[in-house]
């Protein structure tokens, strides 16, 4: 039968599900290593990106530090560039001072040099202006007529013992300023400063009883009666200066006919004493200054103060304004003569022979040049 033939030499029929399987497998292994790269691949980049936080916060740190050296630095350089800065000036300051010492060092030596070729009579001279000078010093600003006589006198006995023809002028002129200055009734400041002193002392000691009150004109005292005497006549002159003797110790009569002085209270008299040593202090710095207006109104103000103040027949009161009456006719500031003429002649006559010298040493020197 040939469609039993045909059927016989088929192949035999192959299962599906088998096929399937055995395409699968490889896709399988695939899939894992796909799945496993990948998560290979997430490490790495997960460590990957720890490394890069970490690069970043190293970076931040290393730019932290870098800000903080510069700072550092900058700071360490500025300190330096002070230092530097206080090194150059102190190093000026010395050079300053150096330079300073060396010009004082050469003053010195030509001062010497020059001394070494001066003679008595420069010496003599030189004493002599000196002297002057302490003289118009005292005179002018101390006021001091003693002093300035003395120095006077003193300058004028140096110069005599010069052998210098030319201080004759000067001599001259110093005998006119010494006579001038022997005129001048001299102030004593000193017996004045001590009188007054004495005249506040005074001030200090007075007490109540020099004040004014009983003794006010016009005052009738409670123990002044002067019908004392007839009041023993009988009982009725008796009962009647009882009665007197009574009302007198409430009533007082003052007579409005006369200029009846103030009483003062104790506190009154405490300011008036206070008042009295000012005036009188006042006077004493116009002595010291040579003040002679001054002077005068500060002891007429308190000549007056004590005539209104207290009772004129007190002893203290009396000695008091005797002493301020004597100090009020003295002259604290006399007309003072010019004696600055002297020394104007004697400073030319300096400079004189200075000129003269030099010439001489010129003049030898050019001998010494021409001779060589």
């Amino acid at each position: 039968m040939p469609v039993t033939e045909s059927n016989a030499q088929l192949p035999a029929p192959i299962e599906k599900h088998q096929q399937t399987r055995q395409k699968l497998w490889p896709l399988g292994i695939i899939t894992l290593l796909a799945l496993a790269l990948a998560v290979a691949l997430a490490l790495w980049s997960w460590q990957q990106w720890n490394n890069y936080q970490a690069l970043q916060q190293s970076i931040t740190d290393l730019e932290s530090d870098t800000e903080q050296l510069d700072r550092m630095y900058g700071q360490t350089g500025s300190e330096q560039s002070r230092r530097l800065q206080a090194l150059e000036d102190k190093l000026s300051e010395q050079r300053e001072l150096i330079a300073t010492q060396q010009r004082q060092i050469d003053h010195n030596a030509r001062e010497l040099l020059e001394a070494g070729n001066r003679t008595r009579t420069d010496w003599l001279l030189a004493e002599a202006e000196y002297l002057l000078r302490v003289a118009n010093q005292r005179l002018m600003i101390e006021k001091d007529i003693r002093g300035a006589l003395a120095a006077l006198e003193s300058g004028d006995e140096v110069l005599a013992e010069s052998d210098d023809i030319g201080v004759y002028p000067v001599r001259q002129q110093l005998a006119k300023e010494i006579l001038a200055l022997k005129g001048i009734v001299d102030v004593d400041r000193t017996g004045l400063y001590l009188k007054l002193e004495a005249a506040i002392d005074s001030i200090h000691q007075l007490t109540d009883s020099a004040l004014i009150h009983d003794r006010a004109p016009g005052f009738v005292s409670s123990g002044e009666n002067p019908e004392a005497d007839a009041s023993g006549q009988g009982l009725v002159a008796e009962g009647w200066h009882k009665v007197k003797q009574t009302l007198s110790q409430v009533v007082v009569v003052r007579r409005l006919d006369e200029p009846v002085k103030p009483l003062l209270s104790p506190e009154q008299s405490a300011y008036a004493r206070l008042n009295l040593q000012l005036m009188l202090e006042e006077a004493e710095l116009a002595v010291l200054r040579g003040h002679q207006q001054l002077y005068s109104r500060s002891l007429t103000k308190a000549s007056n103060a004590i005539n209104n103040w207290y009772d004129s027949s007190n002893t203290r009161i009396i000695a008091l304004s005797q002493t301020l009456e004597e100090l009020s006719q003295k002259n604290v500031d006399p007309e003072l003569p010019d004696i600055s003429r002297s020394l104007e002649l004697l400073k030319a006559r300096l400079a004189g022979r200075l000129d003269n010298g030099e010439a001489e040493k010129n003049g030898s020197n050019g001998e010494q040049g021409d001779a060589s």
